[in-house]
């Protein structure tokens, strides 16, 4: 595709916030790839809930449940300001896939203190980035965005403080 036609394409997506070209270009890139991140990890949390076995089955289960919903229900809100900002977002799986920096974890069997402990590490992994786009919002003075990443921070340290709490007597 040539540069003119990308452009004008491109320029279709601005929408008017007052925010600068790069807090767009800047926010718009960091929220799509923590998109890509979310996405990837309700995949594996399913994945693992679907898959769960042993002892605490149950009670395991029915978290990681819990957790899926919680990540799922950040998808839509953050795919949508990222747009109310002017930027592209993800189009596909292939989209996530090309920008996700949590890995999928394919394998047939995952013990579940595995299971587990590979969530927190995702899920803390996943706070660390929302609190790096909440610095970038802050460079650019992004109330909006940065308010909503506050309380998906306060719900990823609760996720890893259970799966820590859950894991605390392999952790010694």
């Amino acid at each position: 595709m040539d540069q003119q036609l990308h452009l004008r394409r491109m320029a279709s997506l601005r929408t008017p916030t007052g925010l600068s070209e790069d807090a767009v270009k800047d926010i718009s890139a960091a929220a799509t790839t923590l998109l890509a991140d979310v996405f990837a990890l309700y995949l594996k949390t399913k994945n693992f809930h679907w898959h769960m076995s042993g002892a605490s089955f149950r009670d395991h289960h029915l978290m990681l449940d819990e957790h899926g919903e919680q990540l799922l229900a950040m998808t839509d809100p953050l795919a949508e300001r990222v747009r109310k900002l002017g930027g592209p977002t993800l189009r596909s799986i292939g989209d996530i896939a090309t920008r996700q920096r949590i890995a999928d974890n394919n394998a047939d069997f995952v013990h579940p203190h595995e299971m587990l402990a590979e969530l927190r590490e995702d899920n803390a992994g996943l706070v660390a980035s929302l609190r790096n786009l909440h610095g970038v919002c802050d460079e650019h003075a992004d109330i909006a965005t940065a308010s909503l990443l506050e309380n998906w921070i306060d719900e990823g340290e609760q996720r890893v403080w259970f799966l820590f709490e859950i894991l605390r007597e392999t952790n010694r």
